[in-house]
């Protein structure tokens, strides 16, 4: 019996995962100390690896995306592992369709592309909080990234569930695995635990077995590595066009006197903000310091070398506040869209000239079909529509609670309170604390009163009698990814004040707007008014058919929002993301054909924020481009 149940366990797998551990003999992956050097099978091996982030690309587009990247010389590929995409809940996980991490894997095998995992559990990524589930922030107190027990203990449950799941997929058991990263950059967070990385380490170890080669990465600084290094974990940096390469080898040397040099991190652009210029790298300063590691035998992985998009609610933020845009396209040899660029083929041109490229046809751009304006109509106000947003009602309590203490963890909550009393002249409402986070949307009895912003509006007049509603629409704009402000807690985290009165007796809405979306409730039946002001939060929606008689179609296309302001869009109940022209740098939103349907009307659902054209023009519309822009004015 005890010999039958490894053949009953192979029977169970997915055929390929039981033919990957099939061949699992004989395979090594190691560091050769005295050479300076990665071993794999015995043999020298120097890896040229590129960053894509699964959780970025429909599950749609994976397979394209990572046979352009081999189809570029590269020999691995580098990827995250967000613990918030796949444990949105707390014993909630979440493992397949375009969360299929195992599926990931399991592509870049059969494609002869090695993987670099760089599981966390914080990875940054410029992702929601980067990558930390908001739903650890219910202990208020919590120290995150620490021995604080009660971070421990969820780590704990979370690693013991993700790493076995990869474990068949190491090189040593026959998969792609050669590396895997502990924690990501920690010598840049305060808390400089060593019995948290040690912890870690031993967690590692547990789930994965002492033969695979772990890892950290950190700036080039020595500072940087002093606490985010340990014993057992090599250590290696990550730097980018302007950095003295030499200078940054020499700091790696430091902590690593012998082993391969590695840059875990070379940047090939930079990420974007809202209201911020649009970044770019000189693709030749990228060649030439890439030509120049190379050269000196250096392990390198480009970051990134396919960005992606933040659907949904997905995009980090820095402090000083500054949320990141929808768009991840962050000038990558890639777009955002995949397609190939200028930057692409000079790097491929660069690699070929250490590595042999690998023969056969590089997979074109995907084409982009511009299906013209989509003609948008009112639906209904937020405000009004609270019955089908928040089925389960308000909450109330005395002073406002926070997004995770009311169970919302991303999009918006909104908040109601009524005047104490008479306002007759503007009086001043007040988060003296910057207590909003991270616009509210600010409305008495229906009339929009202005707009209260996380560092940057504190103080707006507003005017009413005693008894008005007052409505506060909170957008949760993305968690900081970076930073010891991880914690950072969404909606109103403090009083508020109306003159020197504090605000009391608040009725919380928590929104799911996704499950209204999904399930067609957001409805032309619902107009109560045709009066109402645009510049209340309101939906919109339009519809467009995928023309006939064109062949393969549907395409992938941009959406852009002519005269629209801020907001979120949704096509047949798909998340996009974000819109923000009216503050720029992005115009454009990336639109992937599969969400798309040739069967029936394609539905388009927009909430916008502060002012559309509809209530100044007898026509309003969205447009579908086959262009993307990203560089847009800026307000």
């Amino acid at each position: 019996m005890a010999r039958a149940a490894p053949l009953r366990f192979l029977l169970l797998l997915p055929p390929l995962l039981a033919a990957t551990l099939g061949r699992q003999t004989n395979r090594t992956f190691e560091i050769d100390y005295e050479g300076d050097q990665f071993l794999k099978d015995g043999k020298p091996f120097r890896y040229i690896s590129g960053s894509i982030h699964y959780s970025r690309i429909p599950r749609f587009y994976w397979k394209d995306r990572l046979l352009k990247m081999k189809m570029a010389g590269l020999n691995t590929i580098q990827t995250y592992v967000p613990w918030n995409f796949h444990e949105p809940l707390p014993g909630l996980y979440q493992f397949s369709g375009d969360q299929d991490l195992e599926y990931f894997l399991q592509l870049a095998d059969e494609l002869g592309l090695l993987v670099i995992l760089r599981p966390g559990p914080y990875i940054c990524a410029e992702w929601d909080m980067g990558g930390l589930p908001a739903w650890l922030l219910e202990k208020q107190s919590i120290v995150l990234r620490s021995s604080d027990l009660d971070y421990l203990k969820a780590v704990h449950s979370w690693l013991g569930v993700l790493l076995p799941k990869v474990k068949p997929y190491l090189y040593q058991n026959g998969g792609p695995i050669i590396t895997v990263q502990v924690e990501n950059e920690y010598g840049s967070y305060f808390t400089c635990d060593y019995n948290y990385l040690r912890f870690l380490l031993n967690l590692f170890h547990h789930h994965l077995g002492k033969d695979v080669v772990l890892f950290t990465t950190d700036g080039a600084d020595e500072e940087y590595l002093m606490c985010g290094t340990l014993q057992g974990l090599y250590a290696t940096v990550d730097f980018g066009t302007s950095v003295n390469i030499i200078e940054a080898f020499q700091i790696q040397r430091k902590f690593e006197s012998k082993g391969p040099l590695v840059n875990s991190e070379f940047y090939t652009g930079w990420l974007d903000h809202w209201g911020e210029p649009h970044q770019k790298v000189d693709t030749q300063k990228i060649v030439n310091s890439l030509t120049d590691m190379l050269a000196h035998g250096a392990n390198v992985n480009l970051y990134m070398f396919i960005g992606g998009t933040n659907f949904a609610y997905w995009n980090g933020a820095n402090m000083p506040y500054a949320a990141q845009p929808t768009s991840y396209d962050y000038d990558s040899p890639l777009t955002e869209a995949g397609d190939l660029t200028e930057k692409y083929f000079a790097l491929r041109e660069a690699i070929g000239k250490f590595e042999k490229l690998p023969e056969g046809i590089i997979p074109p751009s995907t084409p982009k079909f511009a299906y013209g304006k989509v003609a948008m109509e009112k639906v209904n106000t937020v405000e009004d529509s609270l019955d089908v947003l928040c089925l389960a009602g308000p909450i109330n309590s005395t002073y406002p609670l926070t997004f995770v203490q009311v169970k919302q963890y991303f999009g918006f909550v909104l908040y109601r309170t009524t005047l104490p009393k008479n306002y007759n002249e503007p009086v001043p409402l007040s988060s003296f604390l910057d207590g909003v986070r991270d616009r509210a949307y600010v409305s008495v009895n229906g009339v929009p009163q202005g707009i209260l912003e996380r560092s940057k509006v504190l103080v707006i007049n507003i005017t009413g009698e005693a008894g008005a509603t007052l409505d506060l629409l909170v957008e949760n704009m993305g968690r900081v990814n970076y930073g010891r402000h991880n914690n950072d807690f969404k909606g109103l985290i403090s009083n508020l004040t109306l003159g020197s009165d504090i605000l009391t007796d608040w009725s919380i809405f928590p929104l799911d707007m996704e499950s209204a979306v999904q399930n067609n409730l957001i409805s032309n039946e619902m107009v109560t008014s045709d009066s109402f002001t645009s510049t209340l939060p309101t939906f919109y929606t339009g519809q467009f058919f995928i023309p006939s008689g064109i062949p393969d179609l549907p395409q992938d296309t941009y959406i852009q929002f002519p005269n629209w302001t801020k907001g979120q869009v949704w096509i047949n109940g798909f998340n996009l993301g974000r819109y923000w022209p009216g503050r720029g740098p992005q115009v454009t939103l990336y639109v992937p054909s599969h969400i798309l349907v040739t069967s029936a009307p394609n539905n388009i659902t927009v909430l916008e924020l502060e002012g559309s054209p509809c209530n100044f023009q007898k026509k309003c519309y969205v447009e579908m481009v086959d262009k993307p822009v990203l560089d847009g004015p800026l307000s």
